[in-house]
């Protein structure tokens, strides 16, 4: 043989040779390879989760403080709303002896002392319904509602229509915002 021929013979043995280890998936260098790109496809996987993990605690805290927010101004506005509660429960029994008043000096004939007495207990009035407190609204012949009345006693009605309703209003009832302080003590008829 020529040395040409040795020469393009070993070329060809070196060509094959490299291309029977880019097909043979045994190789030692693609093992390394594939080993190597494995244990950074897991270490990724790893962080990936990771960050999952620790992006959930965030929105679970972030939604937690939120309502932690949400609750502490609803119970602070509705502190706000009845803080004065005591002082307006205790003003009530003041407002019911005006009305009581108003309705004996309406008897006599002295019109300027019921026009003094009704413009002090209007403008009490008007100050505590400034504060929130409003009526509770009851009229005889109403519908009995234990929820909002309270029933002192039952009587007889004096017609069929009254019957299981309100016959009289003996004490008005109050509510400060949406809450019922007081309520409205009525008679019943049976």
């Amino acid at each position: 043989m020529s040395k040409e021929n040795k020469t393009e013979g070993m070329e060809d043995a070196i060509l094959n040779n490299k291309d029977q280890q880019e097909m043979d998936p045994a190789s030692p260098i693609e093992v390394e390879e594939q080993m190597e790109l494995e244990e950074e496809f897991s270490v990724e996987e790893k962080l990936q989760e990771d960050l999952g993990k620790e992006k959930d605690k965030f929105l679970r805290l972030f939604a937690e403080f939120e309502n932690y927010k949400k609750r502490t101004s609803k119970e602070r506005m509705d502190l706000f709303k009845t803080a004065g509660q005591e002082v307006i429960l205790s003003l009530l029994p003041v407002i019911d002896d005006f009305d009581r008043a108003l309705k004996e000096i309406a008897k006599s004939d002295d019109e300027a002392m019921y026009q003094g007495i009704a413009l002090i207990s209007n403008k009490l009035k008007e100050t505590l319904k400034s504060k929130g407190l409003l009526d509770v609204e009851v009229k005889e012949g109403d519908d009995f509602d234990a929820e909002i009345h309270d029933a002192i006693t039952q009587i007889p009605a004096p017609n069929k229509k009254l019957k299981g309703k309100i016959v009289d209003v003996i004490e008005r009832g109050y509510k400060l915002g949406d809450k019922i302080i007081r309520h409205p003590k009525v008679v019943v008829g049976n």
